[in-house]
């Protein structure tokens, strides 16, 4: 799908292109969700060369992800997006070129959807290209920001269920899941922490003072948020071993009921079996209170054995 914006006035203009029209002259955004075969020959018509596939703009050579050729400055960058309780990070490939910006991705973004409608409802006020594409690098890091909080929030009560036996299976899901969402989100954040730089180095010179500005507030946010991000790390390790210390000690009590319970029953078995031998000569064997004595001799060694146990504190 292929949708060209423009923003006059604070107004956004939206067109949709099918495959043969023209880029209107007013075009501040040139937006491809999912192009196919048909919609990429026709911007090859018009891009000095190869457009990249989904193949490239997952590559993560610093070589492949920021470069420049006649077609300007090409970024290839991962934003992060939330599915259910997930957090996935989608390649989106940029191109700034002196009329517009030109977006192309395989999936929806939520962040490029907030940036439209903001558009939309003309809370920005943004005239060229490149102004757009820091717009959206503001929020991406908005964003991140969010969702680290959000992972400070999940981890306030896993402390406590890690010590409950009946939650230590959620919390072990829980964890790994949100060490899986904080090693996105620190990749994204390094991923625009590179994308920054490139932009701050090797395309200054087409960067307005407000732009440079925002590029180096950017910057100190992401610098300020890594912290956060290793803390996070550090937090999820030691309530992983926390409940792996916990989980081992359950397990070692479970053990330990086995064990005294085998040597409770161990004075006990050895009588029996005394008695199950099959000698002639048993003085027991012929005595009326025999099996009597012999069970009462069995419950009072497993009766003392227990006692002997509890007294040392063992049970």
């Amino acid at each position: 799908m292929i949708t060209a914006y423009a923003y006059q006035n604070r107004e956004l203009i939206t067109t949709e292109l099918n495959v043969g029209d023209k880029v209107p002259e007013s075009t501040l955004w040139l937006d491809l969700l999912k192009p196919d075969d048909a919609e990429r020959q026709w911007l090859r018509l018009f891009s000095a060369e190869e457009v990249p596939d989904e193949e490239d703009i997952k590559e993560i050579e610093a070589s492949a992800r920021f470069y420049q050729n006649q077609d300007g400055l090409h970024i290839n960058s991962l934003f992060p997006q939330r599915v259910s309780s997930d957090v996935r990070a989608v390649n989106v490939s940029f191109n700034l070129r002196e009329r517009f910006l030109l977006t192309m991705r395989e999936e929806d973004v939520g962040l490029i959807r907030l940036l439209r409608n903001y558009l939309r409802l003309g809370r920005l006020d943004i005239t060229t290209p490149q102004g757009l594409l820091l717009e959206l690098f503001t929020l991406k890091v908005d964003y991140l920001s969010d969702l680290i909080e959000d992972i400070y929030s999940i981890l306030e009560n896993v402390g406590e269920q890690v010590f409950n036996d009946e939650e230590l299976d959620g919390v072990f899901k829980l964890i790994t899941l949100q060490e899986d969402s904080n090693g996105k989100i620190r990749l994204s954040l390094l991923d625009t922490q590179r994308s920054l730089r490139y932009m701050q180095r090797y395309y200054r010179d087409r960067l307005s003072d407000e732009n440079l500005k925002d590029i180096r507030e950017m910057l100190s946010d992401i610098e300020s948020l890594m912290p956060h991000s290793q803390f996070i790390f550090d937090k999820l390790q030691f309530l992983l071993d926390a409940a792996m210390g916990f989980s081992g000690l359950q397990q070692n009590k479970i053990i330990k009921i086995f064990s005294v319970s085998a040597v409770v029953f161990l004075p006990p078995t050895l009588i029996a079996s005394s008695y199950g031998m099959n000698f002639h000569i048993m003085p027991e064997l012929d005595w009326r209170f025999g099996y009597p004595m012999a069970v009462a001799l069995m419950l009072a060694s497993a009766a003392g054995t227990y006692f002997f146990f509890k007294r040392k504190g063992w049970l």
